[in-house]
């Protein structure tokens, strides 16, 4: 699929570049700036530089090193997953003249965010989700509490994270809050084998070790409504399922008794993971000793989270019992609580309830009002809504033609990395058809140049060359113990291998 989409891109791309080059837009180049190098970031890149050949992309990235999601996102034994970033690595060494990567360089912090518009002809911020979402119930700060995010960037090597090391040899009953795929990600390298499972991917190292001496042997995972909205795919729970040396334990009838006899009228796909879901359920041999196990749990919604006595655990989960409201399987689902509660004894919660964005510095001061609530961007289809002055007092927003957004941070945290590249060209095609309708600003525009004396001030900001460095370096790490890489797990790490001291 990704390759169809490349090809049609490419296909498109004489015929725009004759239009845009007969078009009343001069010769110079067209400069956009994309805050964030995640697969969002990458794609619409990508898709501009494939149909404005006059377009020049500056690429700006908080870390030393790119991809965002795609490296620090993904399950380590997903490997085919972060294959995007062979995509996005071809993109920057076959444009080096039209792309730049502008690395260790946070828009907000090492660049004001007014100064960068100033600068550019478009700018469009593709930063993602780097927040977890809050359940706001009594507890949620205990050490024993940990959110998704924290575990999956620690195991990816994300720098903030590094040293979480959650004190897994000391616990054997886990509960994930939430249902979808990252849970699911989360249930899975808690439970598997690491030696056979994660042992030659690039996972990093401490959690390796970490996870070797983990004594979990229970993940419940727990959702706040129905079985059927499930927000996991049928392929990650197939691979939950069917992990060796796990088990899962019986469904509960009140569970699936009320889709049983749907289960014909569902649509392909919900009848796939129903299937799935049933036949590991029915396989369940209570004679047959299991090593681990794990268990899905519905119409459950935390209510508070008790410490344990053993420093760093919990003793236990206490849940609201829900019921659900909905007319029929085409409506809306809508988990009601109950006074009812249930407790549930574990060492350790993971929370993956979902990620959220937050505004950069300097978007109040360019009339952009941050959605707080939904953590995004407020957008049109991609065109940040701007506030300007409406009758001398009231503030009307506003499509703005040199503002864009793109990814999670448009959105929010939904989809897959399929579904952000699909969203990512529709945002870049719309920049497009701005240029092409004479709607852009397309005056001459310094781009980097005009920032650059501001980052240096501030940071040692890492050019594409300088990344690579550091991409050997890891892969040659990697290549001493039979993994495809070792990342290095803090900025300074990172620097350092350029002679760089932070």
């Amino acid at each position: 699929m990704l390759k169809r989409l490349y090809s049609s891109a490419a296909a498109a791309a004489a015929t725009v570049a004759a239009t845009f080059a007969t078009s009343a837009t001069s010769a110079h180049p067209f400069r956009v700036a994309v805050v964030g190098s995640g697969p969002a970031g990458f794609y619409a890149a990508y898709r501009l530089l494939e149909r404005l050949p006059q377009a020049s992309v500056d690429i700006y990235e908080a870390l030393p090193v790119p991809f965002g999601l795609a490296r620090f996102g993904v399950a380590p034994d997903h490997p085919e997953v972060k294959n995007c970033q062979d995509k996005f690595t071809e993109v920057a060494e076959t444009q080096p003249t039209r792309l730049r990567f502008v690395g260790n360089t946070a828009v907000g912090r090492d660049v004001s965010l007014p100064n960068l518009v100033n600068a550019y002809n478009s700018v469009l911020f593709a930063y993602g989700a780097a927040h977890e979402q809050s359940l706001g119930v009594p507890g949620e700060q205990l050490p024993g509490v940990y959110s998704a995010r924290q575990f999956v960037g620690w195991y990816n090597g994300l720098p903030s994270q590094a040293g979480l090391n959650p004190p897994l040899e000391n616990a054997e009953v886990v509960t994930v809050i939430g249902n979808g795929n990252v849970a699911l990600d989360v249930a899975r390298v808690l439970l598997c084998d690491p030696e056979t499972r994660l042992k030659a991917t690039d996972i990093t190292e401490e959690a390796y070790e970490v996870l070797k001496r983990s004594r979990v042997r229970h993940v419940r995972v727990i959702g706040r409504r129905g079985l059927l909205q499930s927000a996991f795919t049928t392929k990650e729970i197939r691979e939950l399922v069917n992990e060796p040396g796990v088990t899962m334990l019986p469904l509960h009838e009140r569970y699936i008794a009320p889709y049983r006899a749907l289960i014909p009228k569902l649509g392909r796909v919900q009848k796939r993971m129903m299937q799935v879901i049933e036949k590991a359920s029915n396989a369940y041999d209570p004679t047959v000793p299991a090593a681990k196990t794990f268990s899905l749990e519905y119409l459950l919604s935390p209510k508070e989270f008790f410490p344990g006595t053993t420093p760093g655990l919990l003793s236990a989960t206490e849940c609201r019992i829900n019921v659900l409201q909905q007319d029929d399987l085409t409506a809306p689902a809508r988990a009601v609580v109950t006074n009812e509660t249930v407790v549930l004894p574990n060492e350790l919660v993971f929370k993956s309830i979902g990620y959220k964005a937050e505004p950069l510095l300097g978007m109040d001061s360019l009339g952009i009002a941050f959605d707080e609530i939904r953590g995004v961007v407020p957008n049109e289809l991609g065109r940040v809504l701007v506030k300007t002055p409406h009758n001398g007092k009231n503030e009307a927003s506003t499509p703005s033609k040199s503002l864009y957004v793109t990814g999670w941070v448009k959105t929010g945290p939904t989809g897959v990395i399929a579904s952000t590249m699909r969203e990512a060209f529709e945002v870049a095609d719309l920049m497009v058809d701005d240029v092409l309708s004479g709607t852009a600003n397309t005056d001459i525009k310094p781009g980097y140049a005009g920032v650059v004396s501001e980052i240096e001030a501030s940071t040692h900001p890492v050019s594409w060359a300088e990344w690579k460095a550091i991409d050997q370096a890891e892969a040659a790490r990697g290549a001493e113990i039979g993994k495809p890489r070792v990342k290095f797990q803090s900025v300074s790490d990172m620097l350092d291998v350029l002679g760089i001291k932070s």
